[in-house]
Formats: structure tokens, C-alpha cells, sequence
């Protein structure tokens, strides 16, 4: 129990360069206190104390804000920054190291009694208001960005996005938990490069419009002045897709 103790300190000291010391780390970090409580309360749910770990887990919620179910099953060296919002439901595995911000659910689907609830490895990383839902595996060294809803299971090494969550990124590299300006906007990546193909496809329409005229009457069209008048590319897309 204090080797565990002293990791989940030695964790948060790593990652969090505003802790300052143990004193205010058991004062002043819920994501820290929800965690000691849960492992208390995980103990008692295993012992099979009726209503005790359920009513401890619950004033556990109305002090840190952090809900966690004293079934489930977390590691070592596992941080919740700030926390508040944080969901774990009954069947959740958390491995060792894993980093979890505010507003993160790890939820159930269907009314099952049995795994409904996901799994993360190890040295996996949920950005805040991210949703893993039901029984999937979240290979290790896998980052989920911010806001995303994750319906599958993803393999390790990945990088995840959007809504539903897809696979953007697979590296084979270490997760650095703190690289949130990392992640790829997968979406204005796609558009882009649609734009790029429309782009394409117009010039060469203009061409063949303009070999069509020269044939018709020998006078030929200005491609450039026609391209920009209908360039896709407007101030809107331009702003989204964050050109300069």
C-alpha cells in the first residue's frame, strides 16, 4: 500500500510541473485524493462488504468530483489531472501510468452484468471530455484527444481523434502526456485536400474550355482571372482550415 502511495506522488510530481510539493499534492489534488479513497474502497468491494464501498464511493464524488466505481480496477502511477467530471464506471481497467483529465468517461453500453466497460493499457493518455465507451481494449501508448468519443478498439502506438474516434496517427513512439498541440486536426486535413482536388479538377476544366474556345472562335479565355473568381478557397474555408 505505501509503495503504491508513493508512486501515485512520484507520478504526479512527474507530470504536473504545478505540484510543489507532497503536502499540497494529499491537500489540494482531488484526482490524487479520489484515487487513495477508491483503493481503500476497491479492497472492501472485493471483500464483498455490502453498501459500505458504494456509500464511500459516493461522498468520494461529493468531495473531488470524481466518480469512481469502487469496482473498478486501476494501476499504479495512474493521474487524473484536475478531474472534475471524471465518470469510471463498475468494469473499468486502468493500467499503470495511465493520465486522465477533467470531464473523461469511461462508460458502459447495454444493460449487461458482465465487461461493459473499457480497458485501458498501459501509458495511455485521455485528453478532457473525451468518452471511451463500452468493452474495448485501448492498447498502450495510445493518446485520445480532447472531446473525442471512442466506440472501438484501438490498437497500441495510436493516436485518436474525432467523433466517432478514428486512428490518425500510429508512431511506435512513446506518448509524451503533456504534447497536447500534437495531435492532428484530422478533419481540416481532409478538407484540404478536397479542396486541393476540386482545385485540380476546375484547372482542368478551365483548360478544356479554353482549347474548346480557341477552336470555336481563336480567342482564348485568361485561365488565371476565371481560376481566382472561382477558387474554392474563400475567407470562410481559408479561417477554418487556419492558412494564412
Amino acid at each position: 500500500m505505501l509503495r503504491t502511495l508513493k508512486s501515485d506522488i512520484e507520478i504526479i510530481r512527474e507530470r504536473d510541473p504545478a505540484a510543489r510539493g507532497i503536502l499540497e499534492i494529499f491537500l489540494c489534488y482531488p484526482g490524487f485524493q479520489s484515487i487513495i479513497v477508491h483503493r481503500f474502497t476497491h479492497k472492501l468491494w472485493l471483500l464483498k462488504v455490502p453498501l459500505i464501498p458504494r456509500l464511500l464511493s459516493h461522498i468520494n464524488r461529493l468531495l473531488t468530483g470524481i466518480e469512481i466505481h469502487p469496482g473498478a480496477k486501476i494501476g499504479e502511477k495512474v493521474f487524473i489531472d484536475h478531474g472534475m467530471g471524471v465518470v469510471i464506471g463498475e468494469t473499468a481497467e486502468i493500467g499503470n501510468n495511465c493520465l486522465l483529465y477533467q470531464g473523461v468517461t469511461l462508460g458502459g453500453t447495454g444493460k449487461s452484468h458482465g465487461k461493459r466497460h473499457p480497458t485501458l493499457m498501459e501509458n495511455v493518455v485521455v485528453g478532457a471530455g473525451a468518452k471511451v465507451l463500452g468493452s474495448i481494449i485501448i492498447g498502450q501508448n495510445t493518446r485520445i484527444g480532447a472531446g473525442s468519443v471512442v466506440v472501438r478498439n484501438v490498437e497500441e502506438n495510436s493516436t485518436v481523434v474525432g467523433i466517432p474516434g478514428r486512428v490518425v496517427h500510429q508512431s511506435g513512439v512513446k506518448v509524451n502526456p503533456l504534447a497536447h498541440s500534437a495531435l492532428p486536426d484530422a478533419e481540416a486535413n481532409v478538407i484540404k485536400n478536397l479542396m486541393d482536388r476540386i482545385d485540380q479538377l476546375e484547372n482542368q476544366i478551365l483548360k478544356l474550355q479554353n482549347t474548346l474556345q480557341c477552336l470555336v472562335n481563336s480567342e482564348s479565355i485568361d485561365i488565371s482571372k476565371v481560376g481566382s473568381a472561382q477558387n474554392l478557397k474563400d475567407k470562410e474555408i481559408i479561417e477554418f482550415l487556419g492558412d494564412e
